[in-house]
């Protein structure tokens, strides 16, 4: 009767050892896939939405600011034609400090690695220098917006709403929209989830602007979960009776691809970066900033030895300048607690807390601007001490609030 081998030769067995699991094949060929998996990345999308200017050198850049439009008159025969003063200002943008991305790789850890390690740090870093502007930028997008009269530009309580504040006698201001609120009832946060409320607080932010006379072609600005809830059925209504999923009413939006292009002729863009609902307790957690002694204090990265998480006092003094004020202002025009002019004293009226609540917003491209000095740029320098390669990616840039009037802030109900 023939017998089994027991003593066969395994060219894929390790020293000969058998009997746990993927053993037979441990020596065998392991073929590079020829793709790295890397952690997940945000999408950036503010950089081409606001206005942005490069200057050589320098520490700051001004836009001016001129009067929007001069009285007319009728002539008296014979009186004297006197001219009227003209009405001027600017706004400054300052360069924040050197923002750095730094990575350190060592020369044995990149001679063992089967694929190209350097391009996968260098794109990385530009991912996280990436997501510190997108995020600065929507930050003072949503100080914008809240900035509904001269004196709350002028705030500097905890934080200044607009960075080197002048200001400007024929500059304009808008209200901000509180998705689903009904004047003399409250309304809490699963109304700002009811698809018709949000493409109706929409229309409601673009009539605003169009009211004010804002120039330019606004844009909407959602995060992911607010976007996501357009499509959803609410209640027995379902969002498919819009006109903008209504093809034959020339609605461009479709359930079938997930797409909702335009509403009112206005682009919608979708960030993870304003924040996200808690599922189950069905929370709004914004992802700017944080409360401390109701100041919203901005966090960016980790804090290392070398540097900070915020610009420099000692060198760009714009340390807040990403932050919101703690003022428990008395000025909105905008119900943020949702209250009707009637219904007694505001719920919270601290502009930290309404500015926590932006879900989205409506602006145009002259919300922000943006002035580089460096942009984007990678720089790499063999240690022969250290025996590794250190990689440094920077950038040098400074933001600030340009036209408040251009943005309308889509708030969550409290």
């Amino acid at each position: 009767m023939a017998e089994n081998y027991t003593a066969i030769h395994r060219s894929g067995v390790d020293n000969a050892t058998t009997g746990s699991a993927g053993q037979g094949r441990a020596l065998f060929l392991k073929l590079y896939a020829g793709e790295v998996l890397t952690a997940f990345q945000s999408k950036n999308i503010m950089m081409p939405l606001h206005r942005v200017r490069t200057i050589s050198k320098g520490k700051s850049a001004s836009f001016p600011m001129t009067g929007k439009y001069r009285d007319a008159s009728y002539h008296t025969p014979g009186a004297e034609i006197v001219p009227t003063a003209a009405k001027q200002g600017e706004r400054i943008i300052s360069i924040d400090d050197l923002l750095v991305n730094a990575q350190f790789i060592p020369n044995i850890d990149d001679a063992m690695s089967h694929y190209d390690i350097r391009s996968i740090y260098t794109q990385e870093a530009g991912f996280g220098l990436g997501k510190v502007a997108d995020q600065n930028i929507l930050r003072l997008a949503i100080k914008g917006a809240l900035c509904e009269s001269s004196a709350m530009a002028a705030l500097t309580a905890g934080a200044p709403m607009i960075q080197e504040y002048s200001a400007f006698a024929d500059e304009d201001f808008t209200q901000n929209v509180v998705i689903g609120a009904t004047a003399g009832t409250g309304s809490d946060i699963a109304a700002s989830r009811d698809p018709k409320a949000i493409a109706q607080a929409m229309m409601d932010a673009k009539r605003i602007l169009m009211n004010a006379d804002v120039p330019g072609e606004p844009f909407v600005v959602l995060n992911n979960d607010t976007y996501f809830d357009m499509f959803k059925v609410s209640g027995t209504s379902n969002l498919n009776d819009l006109a903008i999923f209504n093809r034959d009413l020339g609605g461009s939006g479709s359930v079938a691809t997930g797409q909702v292009p335009t509403i009112l002729g206005m682009p919608v863009y979708v960030t993870n970066h304003l924040g996200y609902f808690t599922v189950g307790t069905n929370t709004w957690n914004s992802s700017l900033w944080t409360i401390a002694s109701n100041v919203g204090q901005h966090k960016t990265s980790p804090n290392p030895a070398w540097g900070s998480d915020q610009p420099l006092a000692g060198e760009s003094y714009r340390t807040t300048q990403y932050d919101t004020g703690s003022t428990n202002h008395a000025a909105w025009t905008t119900e943020v607690d949702n209250q009707g002019a009637n219904a007694g004293a505001r719920i919270t009226s601290i502009i930290s807390a309404v500015a926590q609540r932006v879900i989205g917003l409506v602006m145009t491209m002259d919300t922000v601007a943006t002035v580089k000095l460096m942009d984007l740029s990678v720089e790499s320098e063999y240690q022969i001490n250290r025996q590794g390669t250190l990689m440094v990616s920077k950038y040098a840039m400074g933001h600030n609030v340009l036209r408040p009037a251009t943005a309308v802030a889509l708030i969550q109900g409290k």
